[in-house]
Formats: structure tokens, C-alpha cells, sequence
């Protein structure tokens, strides 16, 4: 089981399972031992009546021993009808324990064999008042016996009376046959029961799941769990995470405004040290020497602007203080304007950038500076990551809820372990893949495109396959949300 839910769930049908079979068991022991204790008490009760009328014959002085018309030893008459209505087994033997006198219907019509096998059970050394157990072989029926020393004089030797234990193993049999049809439905019930008690008391948690899920993206932490009004377990759990949400909130609060302000404090030392060195390099007769250094120091002031701004665009949006412009723009125009721009950045690697646009306007309320910038770092990185000669194409389309814009280059492609990162802030690909070897930026340029369309309500997606190229494509909706 891969949910608590489904655990709970088995364990209480296992646990109701283990419960109905114990009191199964307990019932078929309770059964059985009834069964064979009233079998016991009249099979001794049957003994001692037997014992009993022989001694009241053998006092009134009367004859019980006869010689048959065979010439066998047996009761007479008068003692064989009282004995005959016996139910079961009962078998009156001489003092020569080889001569029965009387034996029961039921064990004449058990035949020889088995009339034998209870002589010898009555002339073993078994008399007492405990009943035994015998089954008579070869497929004879299995009896509770019990043997008694004959009553009647001296004439007499042993009385034994019996039962066979099917009719009480019979009665078992009734009360388990119900039980074993009841156990599948009972079990049934036991498992739909336990999952509707499992997902009442873990509803709690799917909430509280639920809540966290929306919360856990870092925008959403001012946000608290619901407080439930009974404090049990649930309600501990809650108020835990409210208390760490808590203190999530406040370090993400401070490491935001320490972004916010170290950039803005930035931003004037910057300007001021570029300002320097372009106006250090417009100095006449600087050596070659010198002027390379410069050069180099002014590429990395301007890398270094670019990357406060981009850490302060981030930060005011995380902020809630980077609001949209929005007004009706032509989608069309605005992808004329980035394909100039990207013509001057491919032209150096002969690289050829079209650009498919329907005939008619494409007009959305956007930023347009936002849009703008989204587009221009798609294609800067389209350009960067395709070889020479390649081709970078941009194209607008329209769908009935949304507008779709695509960068589509040639390029050395993303690898598929790099594919979930590439949008996470300061996260880098391999540098050496890059179209000429040059620096790779901050890794902030892709964050802020997804934070981009993510402001306006849409969505930005890649497809990737290395050595094939890569496209992104932004999906805007129509209505504004």
C-alpha cells in the first residue's frame, strides 16, 4: 500500500478479519465442547439406567440369563424389551466376557465386526466414569463410549453404551457453514467501512496537503493553514507548519529586501565606474595595453549592470512591486522591432532570423517593455546557442482563448538533464556548449521570461533535442486575469 490511507484501511479489515475468525474459533471450541458434554452425559446416563434396571431384576430375584433357541447365551425376553428402546450402542456382556447377552439394534445391524470390536473395547480395563473415544475399523463410525462393571450379580460382566460423534459433528458443521458464508461479506464490509472511516479522519491532511501545495511556491507565504476547532493531532500539525510558514515567510521577506536594496545601491556605483571607464577610453594615445584593459573592465561593469537589474526586477516582482503596463499592443510590430534587433546580433555569425506573422493585427493587453524584453532574451539566447550559418525563427499564432509566440533556432539543442532547471534562478547550462565560447550570462535571463508570462497569465514551455535545436513558446491568454 502506497497510502496511509490504504494501510489504515487493510489493517483495520485485517484486524476485523483476525477478530471474526477468533470469535469463530472460539464459538466452534465452545460448540464441540458442548456437543461432546451432552453426548457424554446421556450416553452415562444410559450406563447407569442399564446398570440400574439389571440390579432391580437381579433383586427382585428374577432370571435374566437364558439359553436361545440357538443354544447362545442371551437376557430374557422380558430384559431384552426394556433394553431394546435404547438409542445408540449398548452392549451387556457375561462374566466370560466372550458371551453377550444383549446387544442394541444398532449394533446387530453394525454386523459382526463391529459387534466384536466392542466386546473387546468392553472387556478392556476401562471402566470409570471419563467416556472414551474409538473408531471401529476398518470404515466403521467413530463412538464416545463408556464402560461400566455389570450390575445383576455375578452372572454379568461389563456394560458398555455408546454413540456414534457424527450426529454432533454434524451439529458443528451447521453453525460453521454459516459462519464461513458470513466471514467474505463481513470482511467486505469491514474493508469498505475501514476506507470510509480511513478517509474521514485523514481528510485533515488532504486539506492541509492541499493548502501547503499552493503555498510551497514562495510567493504564497503569507498564506496560513486553516485553524481546525478541535486541537487534536491535526490541529498540532497545523499550527507547526503556520509557525514554520511563519519563519519561511520572514527569511524570504529579509533576503528579498536585502536583493531589492543591495541592487538599487548598486546600480549608482555602477553607472558612475562605467561612465569612468568610457570616458577613460575616449583618452587620445592611450597605449594598446591600457586600452584592451579598459575595454575589458567596461564589458564586465556592463555585465554586472545587467545582472542588479535582472536581480532587481526579480526581487520587486517576488515583492509584489514590479506592476504591469498594460495597454493594447500589436503583437506584430513588437516582433518587427526584436527581429531588427536580432538581425544586428546574428549578423556577425551569419546567422538568419525570420519572422512568420499573420496578415492581420495581433492586438493583446501587455506590457509592452515586458513583452519586449520576454522576446528580445529568447532570441539573444537563440542566437548565442546556434551555430553559424543556422537560423533563428520567430512565429506569431492565434488560437481562440490564447496567442502563441515561438523562438525557434537550429542550435546545439538543451540536454534532457538540464530541461527541468533551465527557469530556476542562477541555474546554468554547460558554458562550453555556448556558439563561440564566450561567458555565459547569470542565468537570470529565462527566470525572468517565465516571470514575465506568468504576470500576464500565461505560460512559457521548451522543447529540446540536443544537436536539433530548441524552441520556446509563450502562451498568453486573450482575457486579461
Amino acid at each position: 500500500m502506497q497510502t496511509i490511507r490504504g494501510r489504515l484501511t487493510a489493517w483495520y479489515a485485517s484486524a476485523v478479519a483476525l477478530t471474526l475468525a477468533a470469535f469463530a474459533a472460539i464459538l466452534y471450541a465452545e460448540r464441540r465442547s458442548a456437543s461432546y458434554q451432552e453426548l457424554d452425559r446421556r450416553i452415562r446416563f444410559e450406563a447407569d439406567v442399564t446398570n440400574g434396571m439389571l440390579s432391580e431384576m437381579y433383586g427382585s430375584g428374577g432370571v435374566l440369563l437364558q439359553r436361545g433357541p440357538d443354544g447362545r447365551t442371551e437376557l430374557v425376553r422380558s430384559a431384552q424389551a426394556a433394553f431394546e428402546p435404547v438409542p445408540g450402542y449398548l452392549l451387556i456382556t457375561a462374566s466370560d466376557t466372550a458371551v453377550i447377552p444383549f446387544a442394541s439394534p444398532d449394533v446387530r445391524a453394525a454386523g459382526f465386526s463391529v459387534l466384536d470390536q466392542l466386546r473387546r473395547l468392553a472387556a478392556a480395563d476401562t471402566t470409570g466414569p471419563t467416556p472414551r473415544t474409538a473408531r471401529i475399523e476398518p470404515n466403521g463410525p467413530t463412538i464416545r463410549y463408556v464402560v461400566r462393571s455389570a450390575a445383576g450379580g455375578p452372572q454379568f460382566g461389563r456394560v458398555l453404551a455408546g454413540a456414534d460423534v457424527e450426529s454432533t459433528e454434524l451439529g458443528i458443521q451447521e453453525l460453521v457453514t454459516p459462519l464461513a458464508l458470513v466471514f467474505p461479506f463481513s470482511l467486505l464490509a469491514a474493508w469498505l467501512l475501514g476506507s470510509w472511516i480511513a478517509r474521514r479522519a485523514l481528510a485533515p491532511v488532504d486539506r492541509i496537503i492541499t493548502e501547503v501545495e499552493e503555498i510551497s511556491d514562495g510567493r504564497s507565504l503569507h498564506r496560513r493553514l486553516p485553524q481546525p476547532m478541535v486541537k487534536d493531532e491535526f490541529g498540532r500539525l497545523a499550527d507547526t507548519l503556520n509557525e514554520m510558514m511563519a519563519r519561511l515567510e520572514r527569511s524570504f521577506v529579509t533576503l528579498r529586501r536585502f536583493t531589492a536594496d543591495a541592487s538599487h545601491e548598486l546600480k549608482t556605483p555602477l553607472t558612475v565606474l562605467r561612465a569612468g571607464v568610457e570616458r577613460a577610453i575616449t583618452t587620445p594615445n592611450l597605449p594598446q595595453e591600457t586600452l584592451v584593459v579598459l575595454e575589458e573592465t567596461l564589458q564586465e561593469v556592463n555585465r554586472m549592470t545587467e545582472l542588479v537589474d535582472a536581480l532587481l526586477t526579480l526581487a520587486r516582482a517576488d515583492e509584489g512591486r514590479a506592476p504591469l503596463a498594460r495597454e493594447p499592443v500589436d503583437l506584430r510590430s513588437l516582433l518587427r522591432e526584436i527581429e531588427e534587433t536580432g538581425e544586428l546580433l546574428a549578423e556577425p555569425a551569419q546567422i538568419r532570423i525570420e519572422v512568420q506573422v499573420p496578415d492581420h493585427p495581433v492586438t493583446l493587453s501587455v506590457d509592452r517593455s515586458r513583452i519586449r524584453q520576454l522576446a528580445l532574451n529568447l532570441v539573444t539566447n537563440a542566437v548565442k546557442y546556434t551555430p553559424a550559418g543556422g537560423r533563428v525563427r520567430l512565429t506569431l499564432a492565434e488560437e481562440p482563448q490564447r496567442v502563441l509566440f515561438a523562438v525557434a533556432d537550429t542550435g546545439i539543442g538543451i540536454a534532457p538533464g538540464d530541461l527541468p532547471h533551465i527557469f530556476d534562478r542562477f541555474y546554468q547550462a554547460d558554458t562550453a556548449r555556448t556558439r563561440t565560447g564566450e561567458r555565459a550570462g547569470a542565468g537570470l535571463g529565462l527566470a525572468i521570461c517565465r516571470w514575465i508570462a506568468e504576470a500576464h497569465g500565461g505560460s512559457i514551455d521548451v522543447q529540446s533535442r540536443p544537436g536539433r535545436g530548441t524552441t520556446f513558446t509563450v502562451s498568453l491568454p486573450r482575457d486579461v486575469p
